[in-house]
């Protein structure tokens, strides 16, 4: 096998810490890897909403190029970044055991209360503005693009009162001591993936090496459960600009996955969701059919309405 495994990661702060992750998990199985950083579209393009520029790989597509011409051997992606379909050449090698999966609000306000009138809540998410405006309707959101380092030096500009984001991210900047409150994850089901951090590799990589690499990073009960998560998006064809949302546990003793998934208007003002329960073996097919359920249920007029109101 190759002497030494080079991994590609885009270059914020955030990413740096997942890329060193893999590779103190690389080193513990006695894998010697150096690290590669590759500036993608998302990172450049910050004058603009994500759905603006087109989400379709915007944080990922630079990284799967330098996959096709061996400039790196793995790229390390938030899981909740890597779009629905994966192209053919390449492939998810890996999911790593997955954080916790809340949106949490996060201000320098120690008091800060959700139910104030004039709340402002910064967030770059189609999801979290939609959800925002239906479980918070009296708030108002702000485009927060850029880095976490970023949108915090603009929330203490004043620009908001709260940031809106993902927990996971936060827990692994150690930014904890500015959580004012944790949004319950039955209520803002979080995005495909959040909370994961996914490898992915070209096909052509050596055999024996995706087999170590995948026995060493990938966490099995994280996998099925991304599984029937990726199913669903990629059946309703949506990616980060789409305000679907996908959550899938496992029970306790790993025999039976949940899958909690729908879709919302980008007012909040339509709602739609499911819960369906399988075996582990089912996840893909059982996020295929949540998401042909949902789509049939009034899911496709809503995205006719999202892209038609974009054009």
């Amino acid at each position: 096998m190759k002497t030494s495994v080079r991994i590609g990661t885009r270059g914020s702060k955030l990413a740096l810490w997942q890329a060193h992750h893999v590779a103190d998990c690389l080193t513990a199985a006695g894998i010697t890897s150096e690290i590669v950083i590759i500036t993608t579209k998302g990172d450049v393009v910050l004058d603009r909403s994500l759905d603006k520029i087109g989400a379709k790989g915007v944080f990922t597509e630079e990284l799967e190029e330098s996959l096709r011409t061996g400039h790196i051997d793995i790229a390390v992606h938030s899981a909740k970044d890597v779009q629905s379909t994966i192209p053919a050449d390449l492939e998810l090698l890996a999911f790593m055991e997955r954080e916790r999966v809340n949106d949490v609000v996060v201000s320098f306000d120690a008091n800060l209360d959700l139910q104030r009138p004039d709340l402002v809540l910064g967030t770059s998410s189609t999801r979290r503005k939609a959800m925002l405006k239906r479980f918070l309707p009296h708030a108002t959101t702000a485009e927060a693009r850029g880095n976490l380092q970023t949108r915090l030096r603009k929330l203490e500009e004043g620009q908001y009162h709260a940031l809106v984001l993902a927990y996971a991210g936060v827990h692994r900047m150690e930014y904890d001591g500015l959580i004012r409150h944790v949004l319950p994850e039955n209520q803002f089901i979080p995005a495909t993936g959040q909370g994961s951090v996914a490898i992915e590799c070209a096909r052509s990589l050596e055999p024996a090496l995706k087999t170590e690499l995948h026995r060493t990073l990938d966490h099995a009960a994280t996998h099925v459960c991304l599984a029937a998560e990726r199913a669903f998006l990629r059946t309703m064809e949506g990616g980060c600009s789409i305000p679907s949302f996908a959550l899938a546990t496992l029970s306790p003793d790993a025999t039976s996955l949940q899958l909690h998934a729908g879709l919302i208007s980008l007012d909040g003002q339509q709602f739609l969701e499911e819960t369906r329960t399988a075996t582990p073996a089912e996840a893909e097919a059982t996020g295929i059919q949540l998401a042909e359920s949902i789509l049939a249920r009034g899911g496709q007029q809503i995205l006719n309405d999202i892209r038609r109101e974009r054009e």
